[in-house]
């Protein structure tokens, strides 16, 4: 690979000093006629994609175009399989790096595995894997959107809505697999919570701000498809029930009853349900009643973001593999400090799993959210908001009660008293909030007013 992209760049090199060459030759002492075979020879697409330097000097071009172009570069088309290789491979990690702005913060990616590696201050490995992981989110959500534009509409939808929360489902693999229990359900918990009044309060804000005006000045209110809000409403509090009904068991059985017993199979169970409903929410969604979901401005409404894939479906399946490697590797260095993190005293583990994790697994979707919400495009942002948190409820949290099922670790859905309280006025507000199709400024001040103050129980709780 290094030779290769030697090989590659010494390739691009000699090209552009010969042209140099060929520009003084034809300018002076050789007539045009003697040198047009080597130029016509000179124009031919040795870099790919049709990339010529001419003779008015567009060297500052050439190079803009190997370093700074987010679609291509040049050599990726050349015969020559020593320059095509290297640039296809150099190709796919400008693509990746350049696709989304917060992936500056992968420079704390090699501090994070080094200073768990060699078991650096457990505060310092934390802060170091932390940030290391949203960046590497970033790339597995834009790998895993890469690979859905290929499939189609139908199958394009059920791998996002598969792989969407992938990066909680790894790092909560990990915490499962260290027995870190509590963890696990607080990063769920507060996964849902970050989407449904952290993400979609910043939405309603910011886009009610944005627009709260028409072209006549009266004010107004942006709207979203009533048939998402109506189903996701259900489909959370059909969420909230399953947290509600095992805290409530194990609260009523006498104390001579094996009562973990009891939840843990009534967990177990309600997750295989869990999983049905997801499954038939999926066939609802993307096939049978998917007009229910399109925007009210019509199904081509949000046209103009879609755009081609940049990666082939190797090149995004394997930068989608090494991913999730390297957010694995830092999740479990992440995960093991969290009990040396939390003995210091400067933070306790539930306020850890419920608000500091699932802002690592959600930054990026977070801010597009956000962003396609100042765009009035508010059936994007409910698509990330609700829609995740519906995946969690719905597939991450039953699939890892089921996992614990698997490797012997009583993972359930019995949470603790406040987390579930929380959890169900949570969905409560959401309801009534979004139940109308309607939001402004005012009911997104109310959610982030709601999640800071369950921010700030949390931490004092500990």
């Amino acid at each position: 690979m290094g030779k290769g992209l030697i090989n590659y760049l010494s390739s691009l090199t000699v090209h552009v000093q010969t042209r140099q060459i060929l520009r003084r030759v034809t300018t002076g002492k050789v007539p045009h006629e003697a040198a047009s075979p080597i130029m016509d020879d000179e124009e031919s697409p040795l870099l790919g994609h049709g990339h010529r330097i001419s003779n008015g000097g567009s060297e500052p071009n050439f190079w803009k175009h190997l370093l700074l172009d987010r679609t291509s570069s040049p050599g990726t088309k050349s015969p020559n399989p020593l320059v095509r290789l290297p640039a296809h491979f150099f190709n796919v990690f400008k693509i990746t790096l350049l696709s989304s702005w917060i992936n500056i913060l992968l420079v704390f990616v090699p501090f994070g595995l080094i200073a768990g590696t060699y078991e650096w201050n457990p505060t310092l490995v934390f802060t170091l894997n932390f940030f290391a992981i949203i960046p590497l989110a970033a790339i597995l959500s834009f790998a895993t959107e890469e690979i859905a534009a290929r499939l189609g509409e139908t199958l394009g939808g059920l791998v996002n809505a598969t792989l969407g929360n992938a990066v909680e489902l790894i790092v909560s693999i990990v915490a499962l697999r260290a027995n870190q229990v509590e963890i696990v359900q607080a990063s769920m918990l507060g996964s849902i919570l970050s989407n449904l009044l952290l993400v979609l309060g910043m939405c309603f804000f910011l886009g009610g701000l944005t627009n709260m005006h028409d072209a006549d000045g009266n004010a107004i209110e942006q709207s979203f498809s009533a048939g998402t809000a109506q189903t996701t409403c259900s489909l959370m509090t059909l969420a909230s029930a399953t947290m509600i009904l095992p805290a409530a068991l194990y609260g009523v059985l006498d104390s001579s009853s094996d009562k973990d017993e009891v939840a843990l199979l009534l967990s177990r169970c309600s997750s295989v349900v869990l999983l049905f409903l997801y499954v038939m929410y999926l066939i609802f969604s993307l096939r049978s009643h998917k007009r229910l979901f399109e925007s009210e401005a019509g199904p081509n409404a949000g046209e103009e973001e879609e755009h081609d894939p940049l990666l082939g479906p190797w090149s995004a399946g394997i930068v989608l593999l090494l991913t999730t490697l390297v957010i694995s590797f830092c999740a479990d260095h992440m995960v093991n400090s969290i009990d040396a993190v939390a003995e210091s005293g400067a933070l306790n583990k539930t306020f850890i799993g419920l608000i500091l994790i699932p802002i690592v697994g959600n930054a990026a979707e977070h801010v597009t959210a956000c962003v396609v919400a100042v765009k009035n495009k508010m059936d994007l942002a409910m698509g990330v908001a609700i829609g995740s948190s519906i995946q969690i409820s719905l597939l991450v949290t039953p699939s890892l009660v089921l996992l614990g099922w698997a490797i012997g670790v009583p993972m359930t859905l019995r949470f603790e008293t406040f987390q579930t309280v929380a959890f169900a006025v949570s969905v409560l507000v959401v309801t009534y909030t979004v139940q109308d199709g309607k939001s402004n400024y005012l009911e997104g001040a109310m959610l982030l007013g709601l999640y800071m103050i369950i921010a700030l129980a949390f931490w004092a709780s500990g």
